[in-house]
């Protein structure tokens, strides 16, 4: 088997790369739900019947909820210069004729899935919730 090309390592580190962005955004959606149901939990609950260490849990889903959510900027920079090391391996493959074509048409699908991840502003990231998978 022959060693991976530098192309095909880029492409495979931008999709890996975009794959657990994809999943920080669903982690994030699912511990928002949480922190809703802990909070509706703790207004609508009696106080006798109410766990004793509710107030407690939520502070740790809240902890969780904003330590995913500084994931965001350092994985945006990993991606982005993912995204232009492939870039510079695209433009080598075609320049010199050594990548197949499947394997730059993978690696074009790869450089637009990163593009469009480095194209969602970090703002619109918390109303998004679930990215769409890839």
């Amino acid at each position: 088997m022959a060693p991976p090309t530098p192309l095909s390592i880029a492409t495979g580190s931008v999709n890996r790369l975009v794959k657990e962005e994809a999943y920080y955004h669903k982690d994030q959606a699912a511990q928002e739900k949480r922190i809703e149901k802990l909070k509706q939990e703790i207004q609508t609950a009696d106080p006798s019947t109410l766990d004793s260490n509710a107030e407690y849990m939520l502070k740790q889903e809240q902890t969780a909820l904003e330590e995913t959510k500084a994931v965001f900027g350092p994985l945006r920079e990993r991606i982005a210069e993912a995204v232009e090391k492939l870039e510079e391996q695209i433009a080598i493959a075609e320049s010199d004729g050594t990548a197949s074509e499947e394997e730059l048409k993978k690696a074009k699908e790869a450089l637009e899935s990163g593009q469009k991840v480095e194209a969602v502003e970090p703002a619109q990231e918390g109303e998004k919730g679930d990215k769409e998978e890839i």
